[in-house]
């Protein structure tokens, strides 16, 4: 696992599946975070790349299996994320076969919305 997927993974602070089969996850980046190093001076803003590596490692943590990104169908971004500010992903995963799904993700913070994500992944 590398250095910025280590540093996603201590910034969960809940992982939660609903009786719907969506699961629902809760992430706080601290400043100290990589991500925000040189994304911008004195203006810290999340990267989309680490809110798609964060929808990654959910489905990871759900499945207990390894995730590949096969490809980025959508990714929308509506506001920034900036340091310390909780985020609320809630994803839905749709199955094509064992191996592969098409996942949509929803982000949130204080119930606005922050992005739309569409990804296709792969199992192994």
């Amino acid at each position: 696992m590398n250095a910025v997927v280590q540093q996603i993974k201590k910034c969960m602070s809940e992982l939660t599946e609903t009786p719907q089969g969506k699961i629902i996850a809760r992430f706080m980046f601290s400043p100290e975070f990589i991500g925000f190093q040189g994304h911008f001076p004195d203006k810290p803003i999340l990267p989309g790349v680490c809110k798609i590596q964060a929808v990654m490692l959910i489905l990871q943590e759900k499945n207990k299996k390894k995730v590949r990104l096969k490809e980025v169908v959508l990714a929308k971004f509506f506001s920034p994320v900036s340091c310390g500010e909780e985020i609320v992903f809630e994803c839905c995963e749709h199955r094509g076969n064992n191996e592969e799904a098409m996942v949509k993700a929803l982000v949130t913070s204080r119930g606005d919305k922050i992005a739309e994500l569409q990804l296709k992944v792969s199992y192994y």
